[in-house]
């Protein structure tokens, strides 16, 4: 003991670096696990960058940007996505806004009385009193509850298709099918409608309807180039084509009834029907030039279409 008060600050200095030895040693230990931790989660970057780098596309080199390359063609694509846009234009409802009884009743008959006039421009034969799938709607000045808007918007879509079909010049339009909307479509004519409803996935709602006209092959033509280039999304579904004489008799028509026997498109036998043989040993008269190889005949054409049309961006 006297040596220690002897040499009491040799003993406390003594004690003093053992405990910053201690505490030094600690720091160490802690630096080396924070370190070995370190260095653990650098070498799991260094494996995740080295993965990226190995992938197809990778982000690229100093040569090659891949994400600016990405970055340009997300660029590319809304700029097409907004340039097909104006192939999806929604097709105005008749009347467009504010729809009643009474305004869609007179907006009808309007449409229907356009319609025909613009067929007869169009030189494209009609049935009598068409009404474009409207029958049971045209004579009436109520209608069922909840039915205006839909019915206001069918109207302006059937609008668009017969204008579709007319600027084709077709020969004859037979009828539109559409829909049911309404519960006064129960009481029309079944000629009127399709058996089928409108399908809805996550982009579009797809509305179907058919329409039936008899026409050449050109203007089978124009009429599907016209649905393809309109600015209203029009997929053709299918189309059913047989000669129209055929469908006449297939429905027990006779030659009397107007529209059904068409003269062939450059004139002979009415809608491509062979005339009676010459007797036998009779001579058969000549007609003098070219040699008819090849005659069109008038086709009886039933067209499905779905219209598209975009939902609104939630």
């Amino acid at each position: 003991m006297g040596w220690i008060k002897r040499n009491l600050f040799i003993v406390v200095g003594g004690l003093a670096t053992l405990a910053l030895l201690g505490a030094g040693g600690f720091y160490i230990y802690k630096g080396l696990s924070r370190n070995s931790d370190a260095a653990a989660k650098l070498e799991e970057i260094y494996q995740q960058l080295n993965s990226i780098h190995q992938q197809q596309p990778s982000p690229g080199n100093e040569k090659v940007d891949n994400i600016q390359a990405a970055r340009d063609q997300d660029k590319q694509l809304r700029e097409w996505i907004a340039g097909a846009g104006k192939y999806f234009q929604n097709i105005p409802a008749i009347p467009p806004s504010g729809v009643t009884s009474e305004t869609f009743a007179g907006s009808l008959r309007r449409t229907i009385d356009v319609l025909q006039h613009e067929a007869d421009d169009a030189g494209v034969t009609l049935p009598p009193k068409c009404d474009f799938s409207f029958s049971a709607e045209r004579p009436l000045v109520r209608f069922a509850e909840g039915s205006l808007e839909p019915l206001s918007a069918q109207l302006g879509e059937v609008k668009t298709i017969a204008e579709t079909v007319f600027s084709a010049r077709v020969n004859v339009l037979d009828g539109i099918q559409r829909v049911r909307v309404s519960a006064d479509d129960a009481v029309g004519s079944q000629a009127d409608y399709i058996d089928a409803h409108p399908v809805t996935n996550d982009l579009a709602v797809i509305t179907p309807y058919v329409v039936t006209f008899r026409c050449f092959t050109p203007e089978l033509a124009r009429v599907v180039g016209a649905f393809a280039t309109s600015s209203n999304t029009f997929l053709i579904k299918s189309i059913n084509i047989q000669p129209a004489t055929s469908a006449a008799a297939a429905v027990g028509a006779t030659p009397d009834m107007p529209g059904v026997m068409m003269p062939g498109r450059y004139g002979g036998e009415a809608g491509g029907i062979p005339q009676p043989a010459a007797a036998p040993g009779q001579p058969v008269a000549g007609k003098g030039g070219l040699q008819t190889v090849l005659k069109e005949q008038l086709l009886r054409i039933s067209l499905e279409v779905g219209l598209v049309k975009l939902l609104p961006k939630s």
